[in-house]
């Protein structure tokens, strides 16, 4: 159990402080990545339950639907939901790059706990793949919903084009990641080039998140 939960722990701590030690201007306060993390280990139980009641009175049952209702609409509204009325107002969000670290502790709260759940009912010889696929593609869409709140909260104007965005563009891709794997046969195929898109996508966005915050220090020197 104890090799279980550790190979499902692994690959979201691991992206985590990756994204966190990005932040050279002030890492944020521990205590509150934490709660931003424990929020999305949390998510996943209500989540699960609204899936189940979809699946059991048979609503929304096509690749489609399931693919941008179940997954991409429900699952990155939630996580966006609990980064903009509980982080974003925070004293601590304080620079346009700590939406990164905020939206990736989210959703690695959330890939985490689903990762340990997944390995207990179906074994740990799934970690790598896990980690690879559903892991790494949930903290990058949590790094691309971090990027546009963290824009969103320090720009001048166009504030709600900004957060709309935080939600529009992760439920996008995450639905295209979904209805890949749940309508194509060969689908390493296709969802290997997606990953390698979303990696350089994700990680554009980190620079660019860099680079808001450098000007956002010299305005504020």
């Amino acid at each position: 159990m104890l090799v279980l939960f550790s190979a499902g722990i692994a690959p979201g701590l691991a992206l985590l402080c990756y994204f966190y030690l990005k932040d050279y201007y002030e890492t944020e306060p521990v205590s509150v990545v934490i709660k931003a993390f424990v929020f999305g280990v949390f998510l996943v139980f209500p989540i699960m339950f609204l899936q189940y009641v979809l699946k059991t009175e048979h609503i929304f049952q096509g690749d489609a639907q399931q693919a941008f209702l179940w997954a991409g609409l429900l699952e990155e509204f939630l996580k966006w939901f609990i980064l903009f009325f509980a982080i974003y107002p925070h004293v601590a969000f304080d620079e346009p790059y700590d939406g990164i670290v905020y939206g990736a502790s989210v959703s690695l709260g959330f890939a985490t706990m689903e990762n340990i759940l997944y390995l207990v009912a179906n074994g740990v010889e799934h970690a790598m793949t896990r980690a690879i696929l559903p892991v790494s593609s949930h903290a990058l869409f949590g790094v691309i919903m971090g990027y546009y709140l963290g824009k969103g909260k320090f720009a001048k104007k166009n504030k709600k084009k900004y957060v709309f965005l935080a939600f529009a563009v992760p439920f996008l891709l995450h639905s295209i990641y979904d209805y890949i794997l749940m309508t194509q046969d060969s689908w390493l195929y296709w969802i290997m080039p997606f990953m390698v898109f979303l990696w350089w996508l994700g990680l554009k966005k980190v620079k660019m998140a860099r680079v808001l915050s450098d000007f956002h220090a010299s305005e504020t020197l």
